[in-house]
């Protein structure tokens, strides 16, 4: 059947037959999603993938328990199996809930506009846009040994019903490029990488800004050829602007979705109202952004998408809820229950997740750094929640000497506690950008957000080789 036209009524019915042994919610998530993806390395395209996709989760909650079970068929029997089987899943079994009538069906009202639909693109226009990427990169310098470009679509359609009586049909459009640059001097290699994604159509891809991209992630590799060894100790740290929000993402976000602090698994559990920043700190985690990455106009239960103040004034301000974490906790669902499928259960995920900018620029920021080290980019990590400890390496970095960026530096990991480094940001600039990535949890990658200007912490651990 057109997926615009799937039966309400058969909707309804699958909650009802979910709810058949009792349960306090129930829920279907039906989905239609095709995209495409090519990925083009040593000049050529090696993976040119296509596919289109359909199903529905049926979940049911009881108590703190989820229940859940998914198909990859939308035909009534389909949907009742999977409906038979979390309900006998049930292991207390109670009266059966009421499902209440369903009310008016809610849809995006136009946040993420979408001017040309990727699906309206010739694959050969797509390709011409990896190629052209790769020859840009290359023309940077001689030491550009290897060019990987990427590029990918989706547009992704849902239906998400419930046994409130609520029902939200929502259409996401992504696109998205990735530029990764090897260079290679004698046996010294580094790798810069660069990416420009919105919820957005073919429209972003404007050639300027796909060009800007290559050039930027060869700059990247090239610039680290010369590093020397990074210095090791405490020392001030900068942060740039764009890519180093991923160090709030990862070393503080996670630790403030509700999940971890229902667990207990979060340093930020119990700390409402209390000072876990510089009083020149306030975050926030807002998935309406424009057009944004992580954004969407409802979250993979049906909640519209808001922005969150997770700190206010160094304060503790807020947590990102999903529905069950809500009522365990007795709030307001904030609109960050996401699933990368309808294969997976919704849990609190980040959407597009900053600090915000402040009043300096950025240039004053590093002038009045006698001597630290500026991180440009940051690579991956590891972080513990429950304590805040984290360990980041360093993509891009460089020395700080007499208020000026100089000599780039390499092998350099930065090693913190996050609220101890949200505690010692002295400066913020008014640059604010946003970068695009996937995070993972729990086995699931959705795409995120994650921005900030430039911004000073006093003091942070920095571990290197010299």
């Amino acid at each position: 059947m057109p997926f615009d036209t799937f039966d309400l009524g058969l909707a309804r019915a699958t909650i009802a037959r979910a709810l058949a042994r009792g349960g306090d919610f129930a829920e279907v998530f039906v989905e239609d999603r095709d995209g495409l993806a090519l990925r083009l390395e040593d000049r050529r395209l090696e993976q040119v993938v296509g596919g289109r996709e359909r199903g529905a989760g049926v979940r049911l909650l009881h108590d703190e328990r989820t229940y859940y079970a998914y198909t990859d068929a939308l035909d009534e029997a389909s949907l009742c199996a999977a409906a038979d089987a979390v309900a006998a899943a049930l292991r207390d079994p109670g009266a059966s809930a009421p499902v209440d009538d369903l009310g008016p069906v809610r849809r995006d009202a136009g946040l993420h506009p979408v001017v040309l639909p990727p699906d309206q693109v010739e694959v050969a226009r797509k390709a011409a846009l990896v190629h052209a990427a790769d020859d840009e990169a290359r023309a940077v310098g001689h030491e550009v040994a290897q060019v990987i470009a990427g590029y990918a679509d989706a547009r992704q359609e849902v239906l998400i019903v419930n046994s409130l009586g609520e029902v939200v049909r929502d259409t996401r459009t992504r696109t998205r490029l990735s530029v990764q640059v090897v260079a290679r001097r004698d046996a010294v290699i580094q790798t810069g990488h660069e990416t420009l994604g919105a919820s957005r159509g073919f429209e972003v891809m404007d050639e300027a800004a796909v060009l800007a991209a290559a050039r930027e992630a060869a700059h990247k590799a090239l610039a680290m050829l010369d590093a020397r060894p990074a210095p090791m100790g405490a020392m001030p740290v900068v942060l740039a602007n764009g890519f180093g929000g991923t160090l709030f993402h990862e070393a503080c976000g996670h630790g403030l979705e509700a999940d971890a602090v229902a667990k207990g698994a979060s340093i930020y559990a119990g700390m409402m109202g209390e000072l876990v920043a510089a009083p020149i700190v306030s975050a926030f985690d807002d998935g309406g952004v424009p057009n944004g990455w992580g954004s969407q106009a409802f979250d993979d239960e049906g909640v519209p998408t808001q922005k969150t103040r997770l700190i206010e004034d160094g304060r503790l301000a807020g947590y990102l809820y999903d529905r069950l974490r809500a009522r365990q906790l007795g709030a307001a669902p904030s609109g960050n229950g996401r699933r990368q499928s309808f294969r997976h259960v919704p849990i609190p995920r980040m959407t597009t997740t900053y600090i915000a900018p402040g009043a300096a620029t950025a240039e004053e920021v590093i002038a009045a750094t006698p001597k630290g080290f500026y991180a440009k980019s940051l690579a991956g990590g590891q972080v513990e929640p429950a304590s805040g400890a984290f360990v980041f390496g360093v993509a891009e970095g460089y020395l700080i000497e007499s208020g000026r960026v100089t000599a780039p530096l390499r092998g350099a990991t930065l090693v913190g506690n996050g609220i101890q480094v949200l505690k010692d940001i002295d400066m913020i600039a008014n640059d604010y950008e946003e970068k695009s990535g996937v995070c993972g949890k729990d086995g699931q990658g959705v795409p995120v957000g994650t921005g900030q200007a430039t911004l000073r912490v006093s003091a942070m651990t920095v571990g290197g080789t010299g």
